[in-house]
């Protein structure tokens, strides 16, 4: 009875593993299978033919739609829909006549629009593409009611807008702090009395002035003189409105051609014609050697320009040597301080990496 059982058990085990490889194949045949029918219930109208809840033919124009949705609209909204004698329609009732004016409303809203609606006669035409018709349907829905690029402009005029007061008050505050320090203050007091604004700011006559506003007045000429010969440059610079954000957009397609035109210049004039550097070309080298930015390097005092061009720090040799020397005088310096010294005791004794116990 034994040898019989034997072949039985492995058709019946053969079976089964081709039951699990099947089943996946089957699952997926199932969903590609989708029904044929066009109407999808949760897209448009649901299973209700748009067309037909309005009473229109797929050829109607957007006239006759909207003509069609305020007849229907007053028949059956539900502050006004009264049942007639023989009205077989969806709305006998308040509740469902609520429904109908819904129903009413989808369809003039998936019919009044002529993306929307050439994508529900796509359906129509087309029902065998279930999932495409899923992806247009929510696409659309979720798409953003306001155009992005006006989102866009929107927000960079308010970053400009941000960018422009911010400067304001950093400027404003590197002035009032020069306006602090006895060298400059002097020198702007000086020039005042010179120009004769001071006077001006103490005349007497018949509206007199308190010492208050005397001196409220007297500060922001100071103020004012030091403005205008204080070159400050760096982050606390004057700002510019070509520096803000929405201008640098405007006129980056011009700064890009300026580049390119530029760098065609260089190559041509100084790796195919063999031309000596000026004075401009050899300060940007160094700037870039430096990994310094424009407004930074433009912040350093002229004679410090002076002594990269005199080492002629342009070579790359000379650079180096340059670069050492500046290490190793940072080294002496911070050998020399007191705080680095704090520091490196620190380190030493109770920096981190440092096991301790504490005895309780």
């Amino acid at each position: 009875m034994a040898a019989p059982l034997a072949p039985r058990r492995g058709a019946e085990a053969a079976g089964r593993r081709w039951s699990v490889l099947l089943s996946p194949l089957l699952l997926l045949v199932l969903l590609r299978a989708r029904p044929a029918g066009a109407l999808v219930e949760g897209l448009y109208c649901g299973t209700r033919d748009c067309y037909e809840v309005l009473g229109v033919s797929r050829s109607a124009g957007k006239a006759e739609i909207a003509r069609a949705y305020r007849q229907l609209a007053r028949r059956y909204h539900p502050d006004r829909y009264r049942p007639e004698p023989g009205d077989e329609g969806p709305g006998r009732t308040p509740q469902s006549a609520e429904e109908a004016f819904l129903l009413v409303a989808t369809a003039y809203e998936t019919l009044k629009d002529e993306e929307t609606r050439k994508d529900y006669d796509y359906m129509l035409d087309h029902p065998e593409e279930y999932y495409s018709h899923y992806y247009h349907y929510y696409s659309r829905r979720l798409a953003p009611k306001v155009d992005v690029r006006v989102v866009i402009l929107v927000s960079v005029c308010a970053i400009s807008v941000f960018q422009f007061f911010s400067w304001w008050n950093s400027y404003n505050k590197a002035i009032s702090y020069l306006a602090t320090v006895p060298k400059y203050r002097i020198q702007a007091t000086e020039i005042a009395r010179q120009q004769g604004l001071l006077k001006k700011a103490k005349e007497k006559g018949r509206n007199k002035k308190s010492k208050e506003e005397i001196r409220d007045e007297e500060e922001n000429i100071i103020k004012n003189i030091i403005k205008s010969k204080i070159d400050i440059k760096g982050g606390y610079q004057k700002p510019q409105i070509c520096d803000l954000l929405l201008f640098q957009i405007i006129l980056a397609p011009f700064h890009l051609c300026s580049y390119i035109v530029w760098y065609c210049r260089w190559i041509y004039n100084f790796n195919i014609k063999g031309k000596e550097y000026g004075e401009e070309e050899r300060l940007y080298i160094i700037r870039k050697s430096m990994k310094m930015s424009k407004s930074q390097f433009d912040s350093l005092e002229d004679h410090q320009k002076e002594t990269f061009l005199k080492r002629e720090l342009w070579i790359k040799e000379n650079y180096e040597v340059y670069k050492q020397e500046q290490e190793e005088e940072l080294k002496k310096k911070l050998a020399n301080d007191p705080r680095w010294k704090r520091y490196r005791r620190w380190m030493k004794n109770e920096g981190p990496g440092r096991l301790t116990f504490v005895d309780d």
